[in-house]
């Protein structure tokens, strides 16, 4: 069973930062980007969605493209149960031989294709001109990220920074699972990964519940919803979000900004190697000073006690503290 994502219609930058991004709850946008020239592109059909992609890639670097097999169905995930490779390649293609290729697959419906995806290509780079043609206008800051391809199932993963996503044209369903989920998702490797974060080993589509049985309780938590050309969606840092793509030719346009999670997976990682294993009395031990410092609601005034001056570490966040945290742990690692 799931549940709806939330829903409103389209919203300005001051509405969307004080009432979407501030809530750390998914929130589908309608009609977010109807405005979009690209949008009313996608809506004459793939050949002019083709024809618009390829007008932007004169002067534009050639795009990274994944390529899997038409028995991979859609899915780019890991070739087999060893978890050491994948099921997909990587290529450095034109933008207008990409969608030439994407447009022939969708006319030619007797084809079984392969599954084709340009991976977050930053438009400035890529697709020059897009950003002025097609401007968001919530005040964001970031760049432009264009994802296109055929029919797709994006594994079930997590971004470490705050994401609104746009389509442009086709359809996707988003599926996505709330942070307190992770137990239930069954993580893969986390450090060999398809795109950066890692990802669930269960296919929401086809999940085998003899093999990973705790994901029906994160399904009974999961929100889902269906978008169109035109609809956003905002997904917060750390929720884990499944995407399929149900047509031919598919564009999605995202923002990733305020990158403010990476370090604290980095710390994650770390915390795997210096803590984990330790014995249970010492471990208890160790959560008291993690409680403390990091995660109870008044812990950025754990150094209150101190005079500002010989806070060091524990003084409030600020560029100078930064530069203090990382020479602190450079003298800490080299010992």
């Amino acid at each position: 069973m799931t549940t709806p994502i939330s829903e409103r219609s389209a919203v300005d930058a001051a509405t969307f930062a004080r009432e979407v991004v501030n809530t750390f709850q998914p929130v589908v946008l309608r009609g977010q980007v109807d405005h979009w020239p690209a949008v009313a592109k996608g809506r004459d059909g793939d050949r002019a969605m083709a024809g618009y992609l390829a007008g932007f890639g004169s002067g534009g670097r050639p795009l990274e493209v994944l390529i899997a097999p038409p028995e991979a169905n859609g899915r780019f995930f890991y070739a087999d149960d060893t978890l050491t490779g994948f099921n997909f390649h990587r290529q450095q293609v034109p933008i207008g031989t990409l969608v030439a290729e994407l447009l022939r697959f969708s006319e030619d419906a007797a084809e079984r294709p392969h599954t084709l995806y340009a991976n977050a290509a930053t438009a400035p780079e890529h697709l020059p001109g897009w950003e002025g043609a097609n401007p968001l206008g919530l005040g964001i800051g970031a760049p432009a990220r264009l994802w296109i391809g055929n029919a797709t199932r994006i594994a079930t993963h997590y971004d470490t920074s705050i994401n609104i996503a746009c389509v442009v044209a086709g359809r996707r369903r988003f599926t996505l699972f709330p942070p307190e989920q992770l137990a239930n998702l069954y993580v893969g490797p986390l450090d060999n990964t398809m795109a950066g974060p890692p990802s669930s080993m269960v296919d929401p589509d086809a999940p085998d519940l003899e093999r990973y049985p705790r994901f029906a309780e994160a399904m009974a938590h999961a929100q889902v919803a269906e978008l169109g050309p035109g609809d956003a969606i905002f997904i917060p840092p750390i929720w884990w979000h499944h995407v399929r793509a149900f047509d031919r030719l598919n564009v999605l346009v995202n923002y990733w900004w305020e990158h403010r999670s990476g370090a604290a997976f980095v710390a994650l990682v770390h915390a795997i190697e210096a803590v984990r294993d330790l014995p249970l009395a010492e471990k208890a031990a160790w959560r008291s000073w993690y409680d403390h410092l990091v995660f109870a609601p008044d812990a950025a005034r754990a150094g209150d006690h101190l005079p500002a001056s010989a806070r060091g570490i524990l003084g409030a966040q600020s560029a100078e503290r930064t530069g203090k945290i990382r020479q602190f742990l450079i003298r800490m690692l080299q010992r």
